[in-house]
């Protein structure tokens, strides 16, 4: 056979590339090998490694006793349910999976390749951050990561799947990212470590409790996904995947029809009489939205509202709806920036957005000023009226004062806006505008009590009753609850083929 030394060599060498022994401590540790968690996230036999043999090229401080083929990184390219991607998946077992020159390098090709190709590109990312002994090469080879990844930013989706630590700097590469995965217990993200932070502060703190899933879940809302194991996690990402386009010149997704119905009188029993009473949003998208295909973002975090994937006769959607269960679904900080993400990349991958409308407004408060809710606010603001792709709303209950202008307004931008005819629109609630229309006469009168009541509902009556805002031109519809799934179904297929030119400029101003 010809060649028959070389290719001996070739395959001496890649039977060599993983050392058993320091996949079973991963696995001592709870945790998979890096080429494993290939194995599972891509479809069987579809992975094509690229520089394999990468190494090092640094020989200070004994680096050179340290070398392994490949650099503590594997890089390459493979199919999710028959759709190419670019990943790399750092390898912990290997110098802490630590990012020098090279492993730098051989990331940043897979993010290029991805953004040339129209790919999603995926990082697994287990690793102790910046490699000391290669200096500021370590540093620099962060540096070229992230300009690459804004750079594919908005042209083809980034996803990151936590199976390790990211610390210092590293974090960044996951921040920059459109969706961040987590696993329970062995996922951990933080800029200062537990020691420096003690040392600094005096506060004494684990990890876990520093970065871990729970932390980002709930608390920063760095991470949009949370799964009790790996295998789960990368299950999480492939469904994912059954939302989102390749790239941003495709449009959205679109499976088989589903049936359409025209009634549904099982939504009616969902939202109280009352007024004040909450109830939970999710049940109204369970009866609107193809059934099981919602797939929540952030679950954990801001639940004030709820945003997520879901199918409406087949199409993908992005859906962002009050929660009145919580908090009354008033608008706040954290929520404020949960909804502005996800518009901004439903927008860039042409996903339509159906809004679900139940606020009193704005959370009030110092705490809110002081923290900054106006720049925080304006965010939804600039994300809906900047959005170009199919933009429908609909007002169940309350829609009040500036959380009426994000969500619903029509001259914000909104191509529909539908209403119930139990919806309320007003600059604020009734009771709280009688009490500033009135309050001379209020605080004149020999009954003040009955006065106020009968100002509420003179006040319902003539100004928050949907059918105001429809005679203006700012409803396009008000339906029976019945017919709301054929109703966006119906609006939805009209402005499929809606299309918006930019505006020429180098790029907005965004409040940040």
């Amino acid at each position: 056979m010809k060649f028959k030394k070389e290719i001996e060599k070739l395959n001496n060498t890649l039977s060599n590339i993983d050392d058993s022994n320091l996949i079973e401590k991963q696995h001592q540790k709870g945790k998979l090998g890096a080429r494993e968690r290939i194995s599972l996230i891509l479809d069987e036999n579809s992975f094509t490694e690229l520089d394999a043999f990468i190494e090092s090229r640094f020989s200070s401080l004994d680096l050179d006793k340290k070398r392994f083929l490949g650099d503590s990184v594997i890089t390459g390219f493979g199919k999710i349910n028959g759709r190419t991607v670019y990943l790399y998946s750092q390898d912990f077992s290997k110098m802490g999976g630590s990012l020098g020159e090279m492993h730098g390098k051989k990331i940043t090709k897979i993010i290029e390749l991805g953004r040339k190709t129209g790919c999603p590109v995926i990082g697994i990312i287990d690793s102790g951050g910046a490699r000391i002994q290669e200096g500021v090469s370590s540093l620099d080879g962060y540096a070229s990561i992230f300009r690459s990844m804004v750079k594919a930013s908005g042209v083809v989706p980034q996803i990151s799947i936590m199976v390790g630590p990211s610390a210092g700097g590293a974090c960044y590469a996951p921040g920059l990212s459109d969706f961040i995965f987590m696993t329970e217990g062995i996922s951990q993200m933080y800029i200062t470590g537990p020691e420096v932070i003690k040392r600094v502060t005096g506060e004494d703190v684990t990890f876990e409790g520093l970065g871990g899933a729970t932390v980002h879940s709930t608390k920063s809302g760095c991470a949009h996904f949370v799964y009790e194991n790996e295998q789960d996690c990368f299950n999480g990402v492939k469904n994912l995947f059954s939302y989102i386009p390749q790239n941003n010149t495709e449009d959205s997704i679109v499976n088989q029809e589903s049936s359409e119905e025209v009634k549904n009188d099982n939504i009616l029993e969902i939202i109280p009489e009352e007024q004040e009473k909450g109830y939970d949003i999710k049940a109204i998208i369970k009866e609107v939205f193809d059934d099981d295909t919602f797939f929540e973002v952030h679950a954990k975090f801001a639940i004030n509202v709820v945003v997520g994937f879901a199918r409406l006769n087949g199409s993908v959607v992005g859906i962002v709806g009050n929660q009145p269960k919580s908090m009354a679904g008033v608008l706040d900080i954290d929520s404020s920036d949960k909804i502005a993400r996800f518009v901004r990349f439903c927008d860039a991958f042409n996903i339509p957005l159906i809004n679900l409308v139940d606020t009193p407004g704005y959370l009030p408060g110092t705490n809110q000023e002081y923290q900054g809710i106006i720049r925080h606010g304006a965010k939804v603001l600039y994300a809906y009226a900047e959005a170009t792709v199919p933009k429908i709303s609909l007002i169940l209950r309350k829609a009040f004062g500036g959380a009426y202008i994000a969500l619903a307004s029509r001259d914000l931008g909104y191509d529909c806006v539908i209403a119930w005819p139990c919806a309320q629109i007003a600059v604020m609630g009734a009771e709280q505008a009688v009490k500033i229309i009135f309050k001379k006469q209020l605080l004149e009168s020999k009954n003040p009590a009955k006065l106020e009541k009968e100002k509420i509902q003179e006040i319902k009556d003539g100004f928050l009753d949907p059918f105001c805002a429809a005679k203006l031109g700012q409803i396009d519809m008000i339906i029976d609850p019945r017919e709301t799934r054929s109703v966006l179904i119906r609006s939805l297929e009209s402005l499929a083929t809606k299309r918006e030119g930019l505006i020429t400029r180098k790029h907005g101003s965004m409040p940040l």
